[in-house]
Order: C-alpha cells, then structure tokens, then sequence
C-alpha cells in the first residue's frame, strides 16, 4: 500500500442480496488495508438491524464502516445526499492511506456515485400551483403539447396522461429555463478515481433462492418481531415510509398490523426479497467492466484480489 494516496483507487463490491458480499468485503480488507463504505439505503437506518443484516457489532470493530445508521427511520435519504456523503468518505479513507471499498445492493446509489447526477431545481409552490390551475382551465393535452413544443424528447418518453411527470417537466423549464433533457444530460459529481469493479453471485438462481430463505428464517428466529414492533410504537412512523417499505420490514409490519397471518408474512417476505435480487442482477448484468466472481468458487478472496491487477476492469469516470 506504499504511496497509495498518490495513486488511489477505488473497489466496488456488488452483488444481489444475500449473495455473500459481507463475508467477502471483510476478507478483503484484511488482505487490502480497506475501510468500508456502505451502498445500502436500509442500513441508514438507526433501529433496524435485523431486517437489514446490518453488520454486527463486532464486525464493525474489525473493520471500519461508514454511512451506517446515519439517519432516523422517520428520515429520508436521498442518492444526491449519498453521493455527498459517500464522496466525503472516500476522500477521508484514501487520506489515511487506506483503500474505500465500497460494498451493497443499491445500485441507484452506485449509478450517482459513478456516473452523476442530474442537478434539477428544486420544486417552488408558486409555480406548482399555476401548472395545477392550467391544467383544471385548459386540460392535460394541453400542458402535454406545450412540454412537446419545449422539450420534444422528454414529451416523447411521458406519457400524456402521466399528470405528474408532465408538470414536473414543465415546472423545471419555467424554473430555470432549460429543458428536462438539457439538465439530465449534465451530470455532476462523478468519481474522480478510478474504479475496480467486482460482483459476486450464486452460479445458480436456485441457490441464490435458497440462500434468500435461509436469511430470512434466521431473521424470524432473531428477535425481529420485536424491532419492528418498537418501530411500530412510534407515532412518526408508517408503513409509507422509505425505512418501513424496506423489504422485511413492510411484511412484518402488514402482519402485526392483521393483514396477514404469519405464514403469509414469512412467504411474502421470501417473494419480496426475491424480486429485490432479481432487480439486482438485471441491473449489474448490463453494467460495463464488471469482473463476476461466483459465492461458493474455490479461492474466491485470491480470485477477487487478482482481479484488481487487471487494467480494463479499473472503471474512469465520465467527463
């Protein structure tokens, strides 16, 4: 690791649910110097362990992480605030001489890491409020054929009854007079430092399902019933909350609410986070420069460490 802050580099760690991303991400920084840096948006979240697999206390100390319960449940957090925050971390590890190894599932956050973000004005009441009155005076169509003349792509890809998105987009041009595809396409904030990038995943989508039902029986012999019950005891929470729509947690709470009975909850909660990996992988199987490793392969920290020796896996970031 010898003059690494004259030569830093960044390690991306991603990987369905359950996939083993833990297990390894510790290896690594035993064998890389590394700090962690979570790319998760439930482990934001104070108070919910379980749900999550958040690391254990112990793991913690072995290794440090960050963005780790930063945020209350009742809270929001945001791609933009991660990125900020994410970005701030990194700077701090690489100071200290050691590697960011950036490890989770929520490729949203990844994408704003790597890539950018669009900067799109915030939304103003006033201006809100006049969009809603043409829409009541002149109808739809007709806020659809304005964006159309302003902004034809973006008139394009929304939908004529899609209200919301329509004045969105119209909000956006008379706040800052550009369009929203002008503003989309410059984005801000990308990574200045080069990027390995690993992914790690069953060989099997059988397994993967196997490995999904495991964890979440052990999260129900945990005393998870009992977290999202001390979450539910609290007025400023519901289930419409990005923290409680977390999966696990929005059945768990269905279930203590009576919607479901518990046998129900537990086949939901397995359907759910399912569908959560399968969104993953459809995600990182068109992502570029990827290096996959497989979770039970013979000598996967070696595998993965090789990995970082080869050039075209470093990902540069866009201009």
């Amino acid at each position: 690791m010898t003059n690494f802050v004259d030569n830093p580099y960044v390690i991306c760690l991603y990987g369905p649910t359950a996939a083993g991303k833990t297990a390894l991400a510790l290896e690594l920084c035993q064998r890389l110097n590394c700090e962690i840096v979570s790319v998760d948006s439930a482990l934001v979240y104070r108070g919910m362990d379980i749900g999550t697999a958040k690391p254990s206390a112990q793991e913690q100390r072995q290794v440090p992480h960050h963005l780790i319960d930063i945020r209350d449940p009742a809270q929001s957090y945001s791609a933009a605030e991660f990125q900020q925050d994410a970005g701030r971390a990194i700077d701090e590890i690489i100071a200290r001489d050691r590697v960011p190894l950036l490890v989770g599932g929520t490729m949203l956050y990844f994408k704003a890491l790597l890539e950018g973000i669009s900067e799109l004005p915030e939304s103003q009441p006033q201006i809100r409020q006049q969009l809603n009155e043409e829409q009541q005076q002149f109808g739809l169509g007709h806020l659809h054929a304005e964006l159309a003349r302003l902004d034809p792509i973006s008139a394009e890809r929304i939908h004529a009854h899609d209200s919301q998105r329509i004045l969105r987009a119209l909000e956006v041009y008379r706040i800052s007079g550009q369009s929203l595809t002008q503003l989309t396409q410059e984005r801000h904030g990308q990574l200045a430092y080069p990027v390995y990038q690993l992914a790690i995943a069953p060989q099997e989508r059988a397994v993967l399902h196997q490995r999904i039902e495991q964890r979440f029986d052990w999260m129900l012999q945990q005393p998870f019933q009992q977290e999202v019950e001390a979450l539910r005891q609290r007025s400023d929470l519901h289930p419409d909350l990005p923290s409680i729509r977390s999966v696990g947690y929005r059945q768990m709470w269905a279930y203590l609410n009576g919607d479901y009975d518990y046998q129900t909850m537990r086949e939901r909660g397995i359907i759910a986070t399912r569908q959560l990996a399968k969104r993953q992988l459809t995600w990182l199987r068109g992502w570029p420069d990827v290096h996959w490793l497989t979770t039970d392969q013979e000598r996967l920290l070696e595998t993965a460490v090789q990995a970082l020796t080869v050039p075209a896996k470093i990902f540069k970031a866009k201009d």
